[in-house]
């Protein structure tokens, strides 16, 4: 047989004596089978069987006159045994069936798997441990104490099986009735987690549904094993021995009741003092009384809150101010740092600029580092303003979070709520003295730091660097960019050209340390003169002409032309005599005419031609020279020309 309450405790069967089995056989066969067999089992019984002590019981067999003498003796010893055997019997059985019936006991010791009690019976009694157990393992009975138990059955492992829950619950179930008609709370211990809920122990174990707990849902029950509940006792199945109680409908009440008190004095503008129940990224939730309200982050202080937690904590009690209130939708927004003075407003009088403040860092980004100067107040010290180095790659390298640091104040908004800082200010500028150190032409070396498309930048000594733009790179070469001449860390020598302290600018030349073929050439070359060259390329306007290395001069295309005003076609690689017409040095241009060199060639022609011959003498000759060359024309230059070449 299977108990119902313990599934995994089979029942023992009943320890029955031969004389037990015997008797029962010998009653059944008394109702159905003639006198004298009875009385033949009876005597058979009594020959093999002892029976000790029986207690003397008037047996109306005796009464029968056909009796033999002797039988009559052994059928009245047994008949005594029976009886009183079946009155034990009964006596136990009744106690045993009896649901109601309580039995004190005393504890005598604890097992690992029982309570061991003597109730007075033949045997001691065994309670279950589980069901003496409390929240934290340990049994809440102890060897000696007196205690009530219902007896469940008999032989139960070599004694009687007890149960310490049914007396208890037969004890406080008129209470319990009386408390769930009047809806009165009961307070318990939480015993167990369960599967739904938990276990409470209110005299008797009852069950919490995980629903019943709060007034909203619950995520991890384990946390309430062991507190201290009022809760209310919601269903009761004295049948079954089941109670259901409830812990949300207490809290509802409570809470009702604590939200009518709570809207007679909410109001805009009110401080009530609540209790943060919740917290989330963006804000906490207080419980002014009943009701709820939203303390969002940027309303918790005038300075920077990585997270509420940062300010408050579950189950702080805070003052708030009431910022807004909805009563249709029953929202309300409230505020902490309200209660307090905005720093902002005088800020500017508190921080003025040029002030050496010290502050904590409260954060590092890629653009600078934001400085608590105090609860509200902050500043950032840019990247730009950490150090006079150009080189540092990250603010990171000089400051982290929670360094206490010394700042100088640049600049105040109050309207924005900015303070601008510096740490550089508080070191010596290297750039004040720079001048005085590299005036002018003064021949510098360094290592290439950095590339751009309009130059390279070359440190010249620890935080200072130059730039050598492209076009001071070459004075023969059209550099297009700074790669085609040096590279990142080459070790180069430039010149010093200009010095801007305040904008913490230095430009360099590297051409500057050759001499300069412009110069050259416009000291030897004047305008007039006949220079040989080669044309490099062609435009629509003219031709560039290279007139020596890295010097070159333009043809325009009015200018490439014959004696006789005929186009003459330049192409690139070509070589000819240009006559230069146009000197800019400041520009650096020089204008070119093929037209005037064949103008000169042609004079030079006229003038040979004007000449005396050279076979003639005597003033005759040359008068008559003279007054021929005075009617010279055209035709004779030409026909000169031709007998030259014959």
């Amino acid at each position: 047989m299977v108990d119902v309450l313990h599934p995994d405790i089979t029942e023992s069967t009943p320890l029955n004596t031969e004389l037990e089995t015997h008797a029962i056989d010998l009653v059944a066969a008394e109702a159905d089978a003639p006198e004298s067999t009875f009385h033949s089992a009876m005597n058979e019984q009594t020959s093999h069987t002892v029976v000790e002590d029986p207690a003397p019981v008037e047996n109306p067999l005796q009464a029968e006159d056909s009796m033999h003498t002797d039988d009559a003796a052994a059928f009245e010893d047994f008949a005594a045994a029976l009886e009183s055997f079946d009155r034990e019997q009964a006596a136990e059985a009744a106690a045993l069936a009896a649901d109601d019936n309580i039995v004190t006991g005393t504890v005598i010791k604890l097992t690992d798997k029982h309570v061991v009690v003597d109730v007075g019976l033949k045997s001691e009694g065994l309670i279950p441990l589980a069901q003496v157990l409390d929240h934290t393992g340990q049994s809440k009975l102890q060897p000696g104490q007196v205690i009530d138990v219902v007896v469940e059955r008999d032989e139960y492992e070599g004694g009687y099986l007890l149960s310490y829950e049914k007396a208890q619950r037969h004890r406080i179930w008129d209470t319990l009735e009386k408390a769930a008609n009047d809806k009165t709370p009961v307070s318990g211990v939480v015993v167990s987690r369960v599967k739904g809920g938990l276990t409470v122990d209110i005299g008797l174990k009852a069950f919490l549904p995980g629903s019943q707990v709060e007034v909203r849902p619950v995520r991890n029950l384990e946390t309430y094993i062991g507190q201290t509940l009022e809760v209310r006792v919601i269903k009761l199945n004295k049948k079954r021995g089941n109670v259901v109680i409830s812990r949300k409908e207490i809290l509802e009440e409570e809470v009702n009741a604590k939200r009518s008190k709570t809207l007679e004095h909410l109001e805009e503008g009110a401080v009530l003092t609540g209790m943060v129940k919740n917290l989330t990224e963006y804000g906490a939730f207080v419980d002014l009384g009943g009701i709820d309200g939203l303390l969002h982050v940027t309303d918790m202080s005038w300075g920077r809150l990585t997270h509420p937690r940062d300010l408050v904590n579950v189950g702080d009690e805070i003052q708030v101010k009431i910022l807004k209130y909805d009563k249709d939708k029953q929202r309300i927004s409230l505020g902490f740092k309200q209660l307090t003075p905005d720093p902002w407003l005088d800020v500017a009088e508190r921080y003025p600029i040029g002030a050496h403040v010290r502050g904590r860092i409260l954060s590092v980004t890629d653009y600078g580092a934001f400085v608590e100067l105090e609860q509200g107040i902050e500043g950032l010290v840019h990247v730009s303003e950490m150090t006079w180095s150009k080189r540092m790659k990250h603010p990171s390298k000089i400051v982290k979070p929670g360094d206490e640091i010394d700042t100088v104040i640049l600049a105040v908004n109050p309207s924005d709520r900015r303070i601008s800082l510096g740490m550089k200010q508080l070191l010596e500028n290297p750039w004040e003295h720079l001048a005085e150190k590299y005036v002018a032409g003064t021949t510098v070396e360094g290592r290439v730091r950095n590339l751009t498309e309009f130059g390279a930048f070359i440190e010249i000594e620890d935080g200072i660097d130059g730039l050598v733009h492209v076009s001071n790179m070459s004075w023969t070469k059209r550099i297009k960019h700074p790669s085609e001449v040096v590279k990142k860390g080459d070790k180069v020598k430039a010149v010093v050209l200009g010095i801007e302290p305040e904008h913490r600018r230095l430009s360099l030349g590297m051409k500057q340390l050759q001499p300069d073929v412009w110069e050259t050439f416009f000291e030897q070359h004047r305008i007039g003169d006949v220079i040989h060259g080669k044309v490099l390329r062609v435009a629509q306007f003219g031709a560039f002409v290279e007139l020596a290395e890295g010097v070159e001069g333009l043809c325009h295309v009015s200018e490439a032309t014959d004696v006789h005003g005929v186009p003459v076609k330049l192409d690139a690689g070509q070589e000819h005599d240009f006559k230069i017409i146009k000197n800019n040095p400041e520009e650096k241009k020089i204008g070119l005419s093929l037209r005037a060199v064949g103008d000169e060639a042609s004079r030079a022609d006229v003038e040979a031609y004007k000449a005396p011959s050279s076979s003639g003498s005597g003033s005759s000759n040359s008068s008559s020279s003279s007054s021929s060359s005075s009617s010279t024309t055209l035709g004779d230059l030409i026909n000169w020309k031709r007998s030259e070449r014959e």
